[in-house]
Order: C-alpha cells, then structure tokens, then sequence
C-alpha cells in the first residue's frame, strides 16, 4: 500500500490486468494483410496498368490518339506481383515434380 502525501488514507494498489501484447496484435497483421492480399491477386489478378492508368494508350492533349501503351500492349492491365510471384512458384513446383 502507498501512502498520499497529504492524508493518512490508504490506496490499495492492484497489478495491471494483463491486455493482449503488442507483439501478438503486430503477429496478427503480418498475417492477415499477406492473406488478404493473396486473396486479391486470386480474385483479380490484373490491375491498371500505372503507365496508361488503364486506359491502354496515351492521349495528345487535344483528345486524338498518340500511341498504343508499350507496357501493357495497349490492355490497359497489368498482372499483379502477388500472382507473377504465385505463377513462378507454381512453374516451380511443376517443374520440380516431373
């Protein structure tokens, strides 16, 4: 028990209730946002194609048509790294089965 400096009256001290860490709350979204965003590239495996931002081709700025997008061949999307890494691994395993 502590003593208040002014008054004789006693303060019953507790031990904290022990919360859930910070390490396990961290641990938890290391692995929920790897989950959610392979769920992603499986869901959608193409996005927008940061070059073109999906439109396939580049504008001149009077609106007419300058050139087809070089790096998504004029598509618009580009595949993902989750799914390029998922297709990797995936040649990987099939190569190394046969």
């Amino acid at each position: 028990m502590t003593h208040l400096a002014a008054t004789a009256t006693l303060i019953a001290t507790t031990p904290a209730q022990p919360t859930l860490p910070g390490w396990a709350v961290l641990a938890v979204l290391a692995l929920a946002l790897p989950l959610t965003y392979a769920m992603v590239c499986a869901a959608t495996p193409f996005g927008a194609c940061r070059h073109c931002h999906g439109v396939g081709k580049t504008l001149k700025p009077n609106g007419h048509l300058k050139r087809w997008c070089h790096r998504c061949d004029g598509t618009g999307l580009r595949l993902r790294w989750g799914r390029r890494l998922f297709n990797y691994l995936r040649q990987l395993h099939r190569a190394g089965t046969r």
